[in-house]
């Protein structure tokens, strides 16, 4: 037996299909906007990192830097280099 759709039915039909291709569309719009941002948070993941790296290796290196100023002897050799200090009878000959 064959039934027809009124045109009640077929209304209804017609607004259920649109509510779920609505529905899906705004569904797709935000999984794609998570998608965008979740890459560009990896990018920039990758950037600190590099850039947490390299301050790592610049803070060895000035606390290295640190533990050789407290040495007298190295603090004297370095503001004489430096600073083109002198104690008395030293001579300064400037080389390039």
């Amino acid at each position: 037996m064959h039934t027809k759709k009124t045109k009640k039915e077929k209304k209804r039909l017609f607004l259920i299909s649109i509510t779920i291709i609505a529905l899906l569309s705004i569904l797709v719009g935000s999984v794609y906007s998570d998608w965008k941002k979740i890459l560009a948070n990896r990018k920039l993941e990758v950037e600190l990192t590099a850039k947490y790296n390299l301050l790592l290796d610049e803070e060895t290196k000035l606390n290295a830097e640190i533990a050789k100023l407290g040495d007298d002897s190295y603090l004297a050799r370095y503001a004489k280099e430096k600073y083109m200090l002198s104690s008395n009878g030293d001579t300064i000959i400037k080389m390039k």
